[in-house]
């Protein structure tokens, strides 16, 4: 068969000078530096030894979030940073960062939380405060192939984890996450408690014990918040609440008797127009809500299935119905129904969790898996922050795998030339603009750190 292939021929030499890859990491270094966190992570991680470490406990810690984004998936991955210390500096060894994410205690867990704080209350100033707050609450399970500490087995017949997070649904920022054994209950109302105050503590629209003056902070869950402990925990907070509501057969009957004159149309996300096959409605003065809260509404969706779906006994009519209660004020229900959809995003936020380093847990120890679980949302935090600052339009939300792709696995080349490092991207890849924008904007940014 003749030969088709039009490559260009190689020869291949080990004898390269000056080359990186994995050089968009270094912008995410680079923004740890400057929003502040690598300095207050160091002031933490420094009360937690009794001489002057080799490797700034700080900066390894954000070393480990930066490979999380990048790619890593264990402790042994921060080899990519390591084996390019023109680029990223001295790296802790495999060894001693395996050693520091081991002895990560609660309090210091606690610590580094602050550290979080204060760099998001730097980030907020410098543009990032998205000016509305939704706190998503969900939970995800976490497959364990080992006899972890604390792995258990889980309500859909898995063994492992089922840790509870919090997620700014304006910036997909990660206020919280508590690692959970994996029989831990869905609807357990301590723990929502606990991850809803650790969130409050990352905000800084949060001041002390309320709000700051003027500002409406709404927690969103599906029906495994909907307990009462949690939604007297928020109105005390407070804070408003949208929870969803499980669609007994009960429930869903009360819908099918709505008049259709009751129903209109749902909206999209986005608010600007009708969704196609969506109505809704206001249903409180058909439920009995009188053991919640006063001026808890039930707000109710119905939806056309789509093509081939599998109805259950809840959808009469050959209808989908959802249930949701709030205590929001806002008379337009479309609006509102549209605002709880958006819940939704939490599970895109936990798939990026996952893609970050959460799907792992590396440890066998219960607290080191608890550490490892705070890098991945500092991780998140970090990208956060990037997208949201300092990367064009179009990455402010970019999914993780495409970001390694585009930007943070490009290629470059160092030079230097009176006492400057000069970073050159490769310039025929498509998106070494965008990073080189990135770059220029971070070091303009005005901060306050």
């Amino acid at each position: 068969m003749k030969p088709t292939a039009t490559r260009p021929r190689l020869e291949v030499s080990a004898d390269g000078k000056g080359i990186v890859n994995h050089a968009g990491a270094r912008l995410l270094c680079d923004l740890a530096d400057r929003l502040g966190l690598t300095e207050e992570l160091s002031q933490v991680m420094a009360a937690t030894t009794e001489r002057r470490p080799v490797h700034d406990r700080g900066r390894l810690l954000v070393d480990v979030a930066v490979m999380l984004a990048d790619g890593g998936t264990c402790v042994s991955d921060l080899a990519v940073l390591r084996n390019q210390p023109a680029l990223f500096g001295e790296v802790a060894s495999t060894p001693t960062a395996w050693r520091v994410l081991s002895r990560i205690t609660p309090a210091m867990r606690e610590g580094i939380n602050r550290a979080r704080a204060v760099a998001r209350r730097v980030a907020w100033e410098a543009g990032a405060d998205p000016g509305f707050y939704l706190l998503d609450i969900d939970g995800t399970l976490l497959n364990s192939h080992s006899e972890k500490k604390g792995a258990a087995p889980t309500y859909k017949h898995g063994f492992g984890f089922h840790p509870l997070l919090c997620y700014l649904d304006g910036t997909g920022e990660a206020l919280a996450g508590i690692l959970r054994p994996g029989n831990a209950g869905s609807n357990t109302a301590a723990d929502h408690i606990v991850i809803l105050d650790e969130a409050l503590f990352q905000l800084p629209v949060w001041e002390g014990d309320r709000p700051r003056e003027g500002t409406e902070i709404v927690v969103r869950a599906d029906s495994a918040g909907l307990t009462h402990g949690f939604v007297n925990a928020i109105r005390q907070r407070g804070l408003r609440f949208s929870i969803g509501l499980d669609l007994t057969a009960e429930v869903a009957k009360t819908l099918v008797s709505v008049p259709e004159s009751d129903w209109t149309p749902a909206v999209t996300s986005d608010g600007a127009e009708e969704r196609d096959g969506a109505q809704v409605t206001e249903v409180t003065h058909l439920l009995d809500l009188s053991a919640w809260p006063e001026g808890t509404r039930a707000i109710a969706r119905r939806e056309d299935p789509h093509p081939g779906a599998q109805l259950t006994f809840t959808d009469l009519s050959g209808h989908r119905f959802q249930v949701f209660v709030t205590d929001q004020t806002d008379p337009d229900i479309a609006f509102l129904e549209a605002r709880q959809r958006g819940r939704a995003r939490a599970e895109l936020s936990i798939r990026d969790a996952k893609d970050l380093g959460l799907v792992n847990l590396p440890f066998n120890d219960f607290e080191a898996n608890a550490a490892w679980l705070l890098m991945v949302l500092v991780s998140q935090d970090l990208l956060a922050w990037t997208g949201r600052l300092v990367l064009p339009e179009g990455f402010h939300k970019a999914w993780p795998k495409r970001l390694r792709y585009t930007l943070w696995h490009q290629a470059a080349t160092l030079t230097r030339s009176g006492r400057r490092t000069r970073l050159h991207l490769q310039a025929t890849w498509p998106w070494a603009p965008q990073l080189a924008g990135a770059f220029h904007r971070l070091h303009t940014l005005p901060l306050t750190a």
